[in-house]
Formats: C-alpha cells, structure tokens, sequence
C-alpha cells in the first residue's frame, strides 16, 4: 500500500473512543488500529467535528472543493489489493464467508472471485474507459467505486452509463440495459449515484488523472464523463444509504484508503453540489 497519513484519522480515532467512554462502552471503543472492521456506523457528529469540519458551512463549488481536499488525503492500494479489499468492504453480512454482489444482489462465496463464468470480478462502477485510466492505481483501484459483481453481469454493463429503461438483463433480476446505459436495481440505485459523485469530487485532474464529471447525457465514450446526472441525483433520493453502504463506508476508512465517501455520510451534499 501507499501510505498517507490523514490529517484528521488521529484526531477522530480519540474523539471515538472519548465517545464511547462518556457513552458508557469504553471496553468497545475502536482501538487505534486498522485490522478490525467497525462493529458501528461513525457517529455523525463526531465525522463533523473532526474529518469534516473544513466542508461544513460550505455549498456549491466551494463545498466540492473543500470535499476534494478532504478525501484526497488516502492511502492507495493495488489492483490486486483489491481482491482482499473487496471480501471485506462487501461481506455478506449474514454469511461472513461471501461477499454480496451489486447488480446480482446475490451471495457468493469470498473464494469465487475470478474470471471465468460463474465467478465474481471487480466492478468499475466509474467505468475505467470513461477518462481512461484503466487499472492504475488511483481511481482504477479506489475501492469507494470497486463492487463485486457477475463476471457476466459486469460483461453486459460494460462501459455503459446509467440511466432509466432498456430491457431485464438475464441473471439479473431488477436490472436494465439498453444499447447506450445501464440501470441498476433499486436496491442500489443510490449505492451507484453516490459512488459516481465521489469520483467526480475525488478526481479534479490534479494529481495525474483525468477530471472526471458527471454530466446529463449517455454515451459519452471515452470522454471522462458519465451520465445521467438528473438521473443519478433522483436515485440518491429515492435510494439513501443503508446500513450496508454505511458499514462499508466505515470499513474503507478505517482498513483502507483511510478516506471517506461524503455523500454517504452526508446525502444532502448531492444537491448543495449539483
């Protein structure tokens, strides 16, 4: 891994467990490690007093820009760290030996991760040809858009954009696609429209990489864009984070990339942004 230390991981990590104590559970307060998945959602509170604190009071460009500086402090991992990444981010919670895919929404076992019919693979929910920056470490290995998923399933999405509408894709029940877009079920309508933004706050084309932006349109082919917005932004409302997006959220920062998905934390933002 390429290790950075955020600024504010220390400072949160004991405003935690000062949490936890002044709660009455101090023999749970997280320890100051990152081997352990959190058993909890971080308090909000705590987020804004700490790793958000820069962002709050802020709308429009100033607020992507305060984001943008905040989440960019990160460790980053190789694609092949991914694997690992990826059994723990998306464990089936009521299986702890499979990991749940996106589109599928089904649950396979942690040791079918492969290429070949049958096996689960890494999904780029930004596709990596949309600003072409393939698997290279940075957004083609950041885990806060790297789902698992059907190695046939994540075949038919392909590079498509999200959108509304197109005809049921086989072994996929909830999910459409079309010539041109992609149209996740319901259930994680939101998980994706959040983890398009993220990238679109991540990458600004400062450190080496494309800018990448969302934008109101469908085939958008290498460009670094990926459409709908409109549409997007109506699936992080009718969709918020579930405890599941949450968990995952929290594992990331605390195990990982040490970095956080805003929208998560804060879906209100999409609109103060957008």
């Amino acid at each position: 891994m390429s290790r950075r230390h955020p600024r504010h991981r220390r400072t949160l990590l004991a405003t935690l467990a000062a949490f936890a104590v002044l709660g009455g559970t101090a023999a749970a307060a997280p320890a100051a490690t990152t081997q352990d998945a959190p058993t909890a959602t971080t308090p909000l509170r705590v987020l804004d007093d700490t790793y958000y604190q820069d962002a709050l009071g802020k709308s429009g460009s100033q607020l992507k820009s305060a984001l943008h500086e905040i989440i960019s402090d990160q460790t980053k991992i190789s694609y092949s760290q991914v694997w690992t990444a990826l059994k723990d981010t998306d464990q089936d919670p009521s299986n702890s030996s499979n990991v749940i895919e996106l589109y599928t929404g089904r649950s396979i076992s942690k040791n079918s991760n492969g290429g070949s019919v049958g096996n689960w693979n890494r999904e780029h929910v930004w596709a990596k040809s949309h600003g072409d920056f393939g698997t290279a470490t940075g957004p083609g290995t950041d885990i806060h858009h790297l789902r698992p998923e059907d190695v046939t399933v994540n075949s038919i999405r392909g590079n498509k954009d999200f959108d509304n509408g197109g005809s049921s894709v086989s072994g996929a029940p909830g999910n459409y696609t079309d010539s041109d877009s992609f149209e996740p079920r319901d259930a994680v309508k939101g998980d994706v429209a959040r983890m398009i933004l993220y990238m679109a706050v991540r990458y600004e084309g400062t450190d080496g990489f494309p800018d990448l932006e969302p934008n109101d349109r469908v085939s958008n082919g290498s460009a670094p864009n990926i459409g709908r917005l409109s549409v997007l932004k109506a699936w992080s409302q009718e969709d918020p984070p579930d405890s599941f997006e949450k968990r995952r959220n929290d594992v990331i920062f605390d195990q990982y990339q040490h970095n956080r998905n805003p929208f998560i934390d804060h879906p209100e933002w999409v609109e103060s942004i957008w």
